[in-house]
């Protein structure tokens, strides 16, 4: 369990550390930066750690493949601990060097408009997790899985990210919320994306497989 363990901790990092950075440049250049700076981690993550842990990096993920039977509970368990562990370090680094945290936040205020945010965040984590169903798990993309899923992160954060930061994983929120001491809006941000992914998950292993 140490190898795939170590690996979903180090992409998780990897996610939110370059992530967290590029939202806090995107006053200056706009969502291009954060899309492809998130797109480019997947993309690199998963070629990197795809033969080891399956490349999750996104506890959203990890759940639609624990109801699928695609992984077992024990392992989505060591697979959770260490994707939230790797957002907070990578949350509380960024903070420290950039004196910003990157959070997934966007117009729409999940406080006021709770379903609005919720239902962004599913539909765009169900492009996602159909990607990486059909991509990677049903090998249809072959060796060029990582790149589908990386389009597929980058165009939900085009479409979502001025909206609601679009995060589309749980882990994401977490590390640079609890960096900035507000975790006032994670509801959303869990449920949000868990829906959407089981949604997918489901959808493509009854009827689309």
């Amino acid at each position: 369990m140490t190898k795939p363990v170590l690996a979903e901790f180090l992409g998780t990092f990897t996610l939110v550390f370059v992530g967290a950075c590029a939202v806090v440049l995107a006053g200056q250049f706009g969502v291009l930066v954060p899309a492809f700076a998130h797109g480019f981690a997947v993309l690199s993550g998963a070629f990197m750690f795809g033969a080891i842990s399956g490349a999750h990096f996104n506890p959203a993920v990890t759940f639609a493949m624990l109801i699928t039977q695609n992984i077992t509970l024990m392992k989505a368990i060591y697979y959770w601990i260490a994707q939230f562990a790797g957002a907070i370090l990578a949350g509380l680094l960024v903070g420290y060097l950039t004196g910003g945290f990157g959070e997934t936040l966007g117009s729409i205020d999940p406080s006021t408009d709770f379903l609005k945010v919720v239902s962004f965040e599913a539909v765009l984590t169900f492009f996602l997790v159909s990607t990486i169903f059909q991509a990677a798990v049903f090998g249809r993309a072959g060796n060029l899985a990582p790149i589908a899923i990386g389009l597929a992160l980058t165009m939900a954060i085009l479409a979502g990210g001025p909206f609601t930061g679009a995060s589309l994983n749980p882990a994401r929120t977490l590390g640079p919320a609890l960096a900035a001491g507000n975790l006032s809006y994670l509801a959303a941000y869990f449920i949000g994306p868990a829906v959407g992914a089981a949604f997918a998950a489901l959808l493509h292993t009854r009827f689309l497989k």
